[in-house]
């Protein structure tokens, strides 16, 4: 449980929901207000995320890691196993 006030979060624009095979993911990329680097979470339709551990320098550098993990695995890389 946490107290106090809660860090203001800064949304990309390029967070978004996408559809591929029939598979659709929530893909949140935000940043606290007062810190840099940019948070790169990937969420599937059961609310199962996948967080990426490292920050981004830029919001295009974090849509361009998802991109990579996308083309690379599929969506299917972020379904919970099963």
């Amino acid at each position: 449980m946490q107290h106090g006030p809660q860090p203001e979060l800064i949304e990309s624009p390029l967070s978004r929901t996408i559809e591929q095979n029939g598979i659709r993911l929530i893909i949140n990329i935000v940043r606290i207000a007062t810190a840099p680097g940019w948070s790169l979470e990937v969420v599937n339709e059961n609310g199962t995320s996948t967080v990426w551990d490292d920050p981004f320098p830029s919001d295009r550098h974090a849509d361009a890691a998802f991109r990579k993990a996308l083309a690379e695995e599929g969506p299917e890389a972020f379904l919970d196993d099963q």
